[in-house]
């Protein structure tokens, strides 16, 4: 045991170290990535945004403020083609979508809402006011009598049964069961 936890903290003080290497290198590319994004930053509004001179006359402060206007112009034009385009390529990105859902077979299927409407109504809508169609299911039944079954004569031959069991009950009634017997 005692060489087994030797070798297990030497490897933990070996990863340790390797990590803190990783992080110590990891900080100075990160430092290096900063200031190549700052110098980047300064060349670019060295190019595009020169320093502003601003004269001492009023002149030349109007036409400095007619240039700043001319450049602001030119900018919100530019602004709006690159929104303009965005728009345009999102909304074809929109149809190229919901043409592959329809070449995939895949529809997206949109939240329904539950409407309250008669079966004869909804199918005036599907087909137009040219069809009329009535949805009364019960008017294409047949009618059907209602035929006697033998169950049914018996019940009603019989009759309610107080009163067999009244004409059955004492000697009479057994007078009646032994001479119908025979």
């Amino acid at each position: 045991m005692g060489d087994e936890e030797k070798r297990n903290r030497a490897i933990t003080a070996r990863r340790q170290h390797l990590k803190s290497v990783m992080l110590q290198i990891a900080a100075t590319e990160l430092e290096k990535e900063e200031g190549r994004r700052e110098a980047e930053k300064q060349n670019y509004l060295a190019e595009h945004c020169p320093p502003l001179h601003i004269p001492g006359s009023m002149s030349e402060v109007q036409e400095l403020c007619k240039q700043l206007h001319a450049k602001i112009d030119a900018a919100e034009e530019e602004k709006y083609d690159m929104e303009v385009r965005v728009q345009k390529s999102s909304k074809e990105l929109e149809d190229m979508n919901q043409k592959l859902f329809d070449l995939r077979g895949k529809f997206k299927r949109p939240p329904l809402r539950r409407v309250r409407m008669s079966a004869d109504a909804m199918l005036k809508a599907l087909l137009g006011s040219k069809h009329k169609v009535c949805m009364d299911l019960r008017a294409n039944l047949k009618q059907v009598k209602k035929e006697d079954t033998e169950k049914e004569r018996d019940l009603r031959d019989v009759g309610d049964w107080r009163k067999n069991i009244e004409e059955k009950s004492g000697m009479e009634g057994r007078k009646k069961m032994f001479e119908s017997e025979s």
